[in-house]
């Protein structure tokens, strides 16, 4: 069905059509006299309508292609698509995420687990702040992943790291810096994924309910996962409660990756519904216009007006 055209202002040309067709019609002149002694012939009425049938074919044609010029529109069915989850890794490199988890460091088995995360989330904008001290954000929100797998080797707290990091654990700090980058998404879900070992000053003396309210309010979710033995601290726990999210405490690499695998079950993908797309439809005219075009060629071999 068409619904519109891009250029609806050449439509006004029709009326040139319109007025060739209506002077086919209603001329007179045409009639040739034949002198037949004491005969009584008939009018041709029918095959003057015939051919005014034929005749009528090129101003016809004339407003197909006053019409395709028009660029006729239609509407496509409507859509969905996924809607997008912004979900930033916050990620601990003290120099205790350097002990044993399993086979690997806490930091090796984590950055793993992030690998393959981001693997099945496909289509979600992903980013990584690396904290310690001080923040590091090494990937900026992006569906582009790519840079995650290479930040393995370079980020290891067993390396040299940047001035600043490497040292105590400041997850507060990591925390609001990772609520600055959510907060340039208008637009889609946010999440934090917050990987550390230990616990944080800085979440003392009812930070931890500050951050969490601050988080709250901006649709922040975050969600703790402990990769060190023992209890999680209470102000990270309150954090995750307070905010929707929930906290993990895998005991080796394998749960690690169920601990991940869960949190994607937990946070569904969403479909939203999209408006249908206008596009061009020039089929049904395209194929007025042939017909037509062969009505001509036939009317053409003899069904016309003749002189004589």
């Amino acid at each position: 069905m068409i619904v519109g055209f891009t250029q609806p202002l050449i439509l006004l040309l029709l009326i040139l059509p319109i007025t060739l067709l209506a002077w086919m019609w209603r001329r007179s002149g045409r009639e040739v006299a034949i002198p037949i002694d004491h005969g009584i012939q008939p009018e041709g009425r029918g095959l003057r309508r015939l051919i005014n049938v034929f005749e009528s074919t090129p101003p016809l044609l004339l407003g197909v292609a006053i019409f395709l010029l028009a660029g006729p529109q239609t509407s496509g069915a409507p859509r969905t698509r996924r809607a997008l989850s912004n979900i930033e890794f916050c990620v601990d490199i003290s120099g205790s995420m350097t002990a044993s988890f399993g086979d690997q460091t806490r930091y090796e088995a984590s950055m793993q687990a992030i690998n393959e995360f981001v693997g099945y989330r496909e289509g979600d904008a992903f980013g990584l702040t690396f904290f310690s001290d001080q923040t590091l954000q090494w990937v900026p929100l992006t569906t582009d992943t790519s840079a995650f797998e290479y930040a393995l080797p370079f980020m290891d707290p067993r390396r040299p790291l940047p001035q600043g990091l490497g040292g105590g654990t400041r997850i507060g700090k990591g925390l609001e810096a990772c609520r600055k980058t959510l907060l340039e998404r208008e637009q889609g879900d946010r999440m934090i994924i917050l990987i550390s070992d230990g616990s944080s000053a800085d979440l003392y003396g009812g930070r931890d309910a500050e951050i969490a309210k601050a988080l709250k309010s901006d649709g922040i979710i975050v969600y703790d996962v402990h990769v060190a033995p023992g209890d999680v601290p209470e102000q990270i726990v309150n954090i995750a409660y307070l905010t929707g999210g929930e906290v993990f405490s895998p005991g080796d690499d394998e749960a690690l990756a169920a601990v991940f695998q869960r949190i994607d079950s937990m946070q569904k993908t969403k479909l939203q519904r999209v408006a249908a797309e206008t596009h061009d439809q020039f089929l049904p005219p395209a194929i007025a216009g042939l017909s037509l075009l062969g009505c001509l060629i036939i009317g053409s071999y003899g069904l016309r007006y003749t002189p004589w």
